[in-house]
């Protein structure tokens, strides 16, 4: 703030005028976020300061002036810097005499203004300028901002409620009005009455103290309570689409959830699956080199016999020498058998081993697989579930829709046999007053023969009459506003000057008091000559009263008649529009449900499919690695297969070649 007071003094310094000193105390001591001037009589030069300052101002959210005694330029000035801002919510201007060029400013901020919430007139006799008054209405219906606006107090007619009822139908942001302590009227009641089926956010419109119907002021409290009605239900609309969309995010949440975890199984399986063939894969490795180890033994043995033999050939004639070699030669061959066979059935043991684990591996598998399946069959009786439910809902849709179609079709009948009763009373009526007022027109013309003489004469002295009351009501209005001027002057010269002078201010207002009883006095004794006046035509009027009394009474009758006759129809057209909001309401939510619905189940198509390709892809790369396993196990055994042929043929050639050696008939017997 202290920023504020900086800025506003320089801009005062600026402009060649200097700084109130009252309106930099107020600045001082207001808290921040709110200027409160009230009751401060602020120059014009004041006003284009604070007019530049609150362009560019973003602190301010609130700003009172009221009874600050603005002039017109003051009033554009302040008004034109408000224009551009757009921080300010709340604006007071009470009690500040308004006038024509200050409208138009009022109408010119609320087509450029789009941040002001709240905006106070009161005490502003806006509506005596109707033009000025027909602009700010037609800026007020194109304002889309503006919350709550008080007009009490600024003598609107019943034109300008016709105005104001033009801007209610097109503004859509409007939510209090008070136009309270006006001169609305009865024709001004009406046309805010037909003004407001057609808008929907007004909820609060005080009427007090325009000297409207009873009728029509309960006709708005109906419309209002409908208005707060429609809004509670957009809120609770509002409420359950939020619900809704939590709903249908929760759902969207937990089946990513699920097939994240799904991906997760799958992607695990995978790297086990991935991490078996590895496994596999080393240990066919090692069988491989296990086997080339045997077969470069067997070639070596083979090697060795075969150089054996062609020794023991060549050293047929030294085999006496070498029967010892021989046995110690049988010996090691028999050990070496030996160990043979003990190797093969270790061999064997390991193959045994090796193929259990990795049956225990594949029962792992399948029974993992068997889980899978397991989930992906619950996750096909939830979706059929879901199915179900969507089912049953677009059932109730279609119940309701076709219950609120028999409701219209109800209505409307109804509307129909309300009209042709309503048609039916309106010609009988017309038709009994037709012939009461051919009737009555009949006796009025022979009594109104025999009275307008008497009339004319009574007239012409009520006119002598009323025109000595008429110079005796101008004197005493002419003086009563000059004593009014002087108290005015009086008011301001208090509001400027210092505490020093209240004295003689005060010695002032007494002598004006006293010509003020004066005034009062003489106006006392003018009123005594205009009572003496009224006496005598009060003399000559009773006889035409009597007359007329007869005619007011007829005429009474056939305006209850009339009235009567328009509080019924009134009643009768409120309640169908009544009833015809509450079914379009109805309609609109039910046509709102409908879009969600059909939404809802979009989206769960979209997920619906969106699973099954997943589950189908997933029953894919399961069946391909199943595929994978058969294969795999396949070779598995085609290995084995293998390796056990080899080793059969192995100890066949072993055997036979121990068997057939011609060495084992040489050696000697044990």
């Amino acid at each position: 703030m202290e920023e504020f007071r900086r800025t506003y003094s320089r801009l005062c310094k600026e402009s060649g005028a200097e700084p109130q000193e009252t309106v930099l105390q107020q600045m001082h001591q207001l808290p921040q976020g709110r200027l409160d001037l009230a009751t401060q009589s602020l120059t014009v030069d004041t006003c284009r300061a604070l007019g530049k300052l609150l362009q560019k101002e973003a602190l301010l959210t609130e700003l009172v002036l009221s009874d600050c005694m603005l002039s017109e330029e003051g009033a554009v000035l302040l008004l034109q810097g408000l224009c551009v801002n757009t921080i300010v919510r709340f604006l007071d201007l009470k009690g500040n005499n308004l006038r024509a060029s200050g409208a138009e400013a009022l109408a010119k901020l609320l087509r450029q203004n789009k941040s002001i919430q709240s905006l106070t007139l009161e005490w502003n006799s806006l509506g005596t300028w109707e033009e000025a008054f027909a602009a700010f209405c037609g800026a007020l219906a194109a304002n889309g901002a503006l919350r709550q606006l008080d007009l009490r107090n600024n003598q609107i007619s019943h034109k300008g409620a016709e105005e104001l009822a033009l801007a209610l139908k097109s503004n859509t942001s409007l939510q209090q009005l008070d136009l309270r302590w006006n001169h609305i009227g009865l024709l001004g009641g009406r046309a805010l009455v037909n003004c407001l089926p057609s808008n929907r956010t007004l909820w609060k419109l005080e009427l007090a103290g325009n000297s409207i119907p009873g009728d029509i002021l309960r006709a708005v409290e109906q419309a209002m309570d409908h208005n707060q009605d429609r809004q509670t239900a957009f809120r609770e609309s509002q409420a359950r689409a939020h619900v809704l969309s939590k709903e249908v995010r929760h759902l969207r949440e937990e089946k990513s959830k699920q097939f994240l975890d799904l991906m997760e199984t799958i992607d695990r399986q995978r790297e086990e699956m991935v991490r078996s063939s590895k496994a596999s894969a080393a240990r066919v490795g090692q069988l491989q080199e296990a086997l080339n180890e045997r077969h470069s033994i067997i070639n070596a043995l083979k090697a060795k016999l075969q150089m054996a033999e062609a020794a023991l050939a060549l050293s047929e004639q030294k085999a006496q020498d070498l029967g010892e070699l021989l046995a110690t030669t049988e010996q090691e061959q028999r050990s070496l058998a030996q160990r043979q066979a003990k190797e093969h059935r270790l061999e064997q043991q390991e193959a045994a081993e090796r193929e259990s684990k990795l049956r225990r591996d594949l029962s792992a598998a399948n029974e993992k697989n068997l889980l899978l399946q397991n989930q992906v069959d619950e996750l096909e009786r939830k979706v059929k579930s879901q199915q179900d439910q969507l089912f049953l809902t677009r059932q109730e849709l279609t119940n309701t829709a076709a219950e609120l179609k028999m409701r219209a079709v109800q209505a409307e009948e109804r509307l129909e046999l309300e009209k042709k009763r309503s048609r039916q009373s309106l010609e009988d009526a017309e038709h009994l007053r037709f012939k009461e007022v051919e009737h009555m027109t009949r006796h009025l013309e022979e009594s109104e023969r025999a009275m307008q003489e008497r009339v004319q004469r009574l007239e012409a002295v009520r006119l002598s009459l009323e025109e000595e009351l008429s110079r005796a009501k101008a004197a005493a209005l002419s003086e009563r506003s000059q004593a009014e001027e002087e108290l005015i002057k009086a008011k301001n010269q208090v509001r400027l000057e210092e505490q020093q002078r209240l004295a003689h201010l005060e010695e002032k207002l007494r002598l004006l008091a006293q010509a003020r009883d004066e005034a009062q006095s003489a106006c006392l004794q003018q009123k005594q000559v205009v009572a003496d006046a009224q006496a005598r035509a009060s003399q000559l009027g009773r006889q035409v009263e009597g007359l007329t009394r007869r005619l007011e009474e007829l005429q009474q009758e056939l305006s209850n008649k009339d009235q009567e006759k328009a509080a019924e129809v009134t009643r009768v057209r409120l309640e169908l529009q009544e009833q015809n909001g509450r079914l379009q309401a109805e309609l609109t939510a039910q046509e709102a449900l409908k879009e969600k619905a059909a939404a809802l189940e979009r989206q769960l198509k979209v997920i619906a499919s969106d699973h099954r390709e997943a589950l189908l892809d997933r029953e894919s790369e399961n069946a391909s690695l199943r595929e994978k396993l058969r294969l795999k196990q396949a070779e598995i055994a085609r290995i084995r297969d293998e390796e056990a042929q080899r080793a059969s043929f192995l100890q066949n050639a072993v055997l036979a070649y121990v068997q057939g050696s011609p060495l084992r008939t040489l050696s000697p017997q044990k």
